[in-house]
């Protein structure tokens, strides 16, 4: 029998500061299937940081040209998630807003909740991950910081995590 994992969400902004807003949500599936999203920006998304673009490799002028809409994607995540309710980031803080002003501006309501990832570790666990993601980036050569690909990185590591820590018990 195979492991159902959590579904991890991850989302990419704009920046990281006030006036910031999602530009790319992507889930890691329970399965490990990924998918994301690109972001069209609305009007009022002025906000952009060179420095975040640098990060995610992703131009304002791409996301205008193929991003979906901001309603879209909204529906999108609440068809994905709807059955399960739950969904878990590493960046709760920062996700949880972006994730609001989403909803906010396609005028609907999550129908899922988004929760740390890290209340789902163990001591063990989070004492093994930054290791164990470092290692799993150059062994399965990840692409950083694009949404789809953290969610599955960060699903990778929690199970591996759990893995390790389990044996080692034995």
């Amino acid at each position: 029998m195979s492991e159902t994992l959590p579904t991890v969400l991850d989302i990419e902004a704009s920046g990281f500061g006030r006036g910031s807003y999602p530009i790319e949500v992507g889930i890691a599936r329970g399965d490990g299937s990924c998918c994301a999203f690109l972001i069209q920006p609305l009007d009022e998304w002025t906000h952009w940081d060179p420095k975040a673009e640098l990060l995610h490799g992703i131009s304002r002028a791409r996301l205008i040209r193929e991003g979906y809409p901001v309603r879209q994607v909204a529906q999108w995540l609440n068809d994905e998630m709807s059955e399960l309710g739950m969904a878990y980031s590493d960046s709760w803080g920062y996700d949880n807003t972006w994730l609001s002003l989403l909803f906010h501006h396609a005028g609907m309501l999550p129908r899922f909740r988004l929760e740390a990832l890290r209340i789902l570790l163990s001591e063990d666990q989070q004492a093994l991950w930054s290791d164990t993601k470092e290692t799993l980036i150059a062994e399965r050569g990840i692409h950083r910081h694009r949404a789809g690909e953290d969610a599955r990185l960060l699903q990778l590591t929690y199970q591996h995590t759990r893995h390790l820590t389990e044996h080692a018990g034995r």
